[in-house]
């Protein structure tokens, strides 16, 4: 290109364009001199104002013209501009640092055999008895061998999580060292600051009873269950997609429990050699033996009324006449009946179906015991 067809499209003169075709320099650029500042004093007090000021909320944050005042009576002579550069540079500096070290860097978890199962809840819909019904999944996996089985329940309550955890062990073929659950209200009662909850009695006692030690992840922190995290999207795709139809819950969960298990020897592990079932069958020597079933009731303190009847879940369940204008203990298990013991003995128990009427959104699987 002509230095003339340069010269008007640049601006520049001839001399000028001449001198830097001399210099074999690809770009032109301008060396700022170092030139003191006013400010160079009270840098480092206006980087610590700012670094205590990005921990407050936004609304108690100082904006930069109080912090510009604020020096101003520490003795700074110079213009609120060279202030409000700095807080930009400064501002600027931290995100970078943010976006490089201190956000998006992970570690990735890995589990020895037998070492922990990750437990989480999901919403999805079947088809039960040709209507479309709204279901609450529970989904546990096994960390290491990565077997996971899916069972659904018509809400998340207590007698319905153990009930859960029970089936799961069962068809897992036994039980983890640690559980890794989210602060769900049927587990954690209270979050405290950083690893401190306190745990629900009923949940702890089933946590006992099985021998696994509950961890429970930080608030929002879903990367530190993301196995069952990413169970959950992937079961959409495979069980749910069409709506399966069957008559009733039972026949839906005998179904799930079938093809998870099928399912285990079509997904490859990744990480170990062959499919989740090959993995699965060096685990299950790893984990310990589930034993006797938990006794998963949720026990009430209600009155019988003068009816004889016993109010609970907007349901009036009947009982003995005995019971009448008496404060008892009513246990709630997953089954369709209530069954009581005589009140001469606690320690023998009669199981007897007891009469009942539904009210309006009534948990149609839920049964329990009366204690006088």
């Amino acid at each position: 290109m002509p230095i003339r067809e340069i010269e008007r499209r640049t601006g520049l003169s001839c001399n000028t364009i001449r001198k830097y075709l001399r210099s074999d320099k690809v770009e032109p650029k301008f060396k700022v001199p170092g030139r003191p500042s006013k400010l160079d004093r009270f840098a480092q007090k206006l980087s610590d104002w700012l670094r205590v000021e990005a921990g407050k909320s936004r609304k108690q944050r100082r904006t930069g013209k109080q912090m510009h005042a604020d020096l101003v009576v520490l003795g700074y002579e110079g213009s609120y501009e060279r202030v409000a550069v700095f807080v930009r540079a400064w501002k600027t500096g931290r995100q970078q640092e943010q976006q490089t070290s201190g956000r998006g860097t992970f570690v990735p978890l890995v589990f020895g055999p037998g070492e922990a199962f990750q437990f989480d809840w999901s919403e999805d819909w079947a088809i039960l008895g040709g209507e479309r019904t709204k279901l609450q999944v529970a989904h546990t996996k096994l960390s290491h061998s990565r077997a996971f089985v899916v069972r659904a329940y018509p809400l998340q309550t207590h007698e319905m999580l153990f009930d859960a955890m029970t089936q799961a062990f069962r068809v897992l073929g036994g039980v983890p060292r640690r559980g890794i659950f989210d602060n769900m209200k049927t587990a954690v009662d209270r979050i405290g600051s950083g690893k401190a909850r306190q745990v629900n009695a009923r949940f702890a006692a089933m946590a006992s009873h099985y021998l696994f030690e509950p961890e429970f992840c930080n608030p929002a922190s879903g990367w530190e269950k993301g196995q069952i995290e990413k169970n959950v999207q992937d079961a959409r795709r495979r069980l749910w997609q069409p709506l399966p139809n069957f008559s009733d819950l039972n026949a839906l969960n005998a179904w799930l429990e079938e093809r998870c298990i099928a399912q285990w020897s079509q997904i490859v592990h990744g990480n170990l050699p062959g499919s989740v079932a090959d993995a699965h069958a060096g685990e299950i020597s790893s984990l310990m033996a589930p034993g006797r079933a938990f006794d998963g009731f949720v026990e009430q303190t209600k009155r019988v009324t003068p009816t004889c009847l016993v109010h609970f879940d907007r349901n009036r369940y009947s009982v003995p006449a005995s019971f009448a204008n008496r404060p008892v203990s009513l246990r709630i298990y997953l089954s369709g009946s209530l069954s009581w013991p005589r009140a001469r003995s606690c320690a023998s128990t009669l199981a007897s179906s007891i009469g009942h009427t539904t009210g309006r959104g009534a948990r149609s699987t839920t049964g329990g015991t009366i204690w006088q």
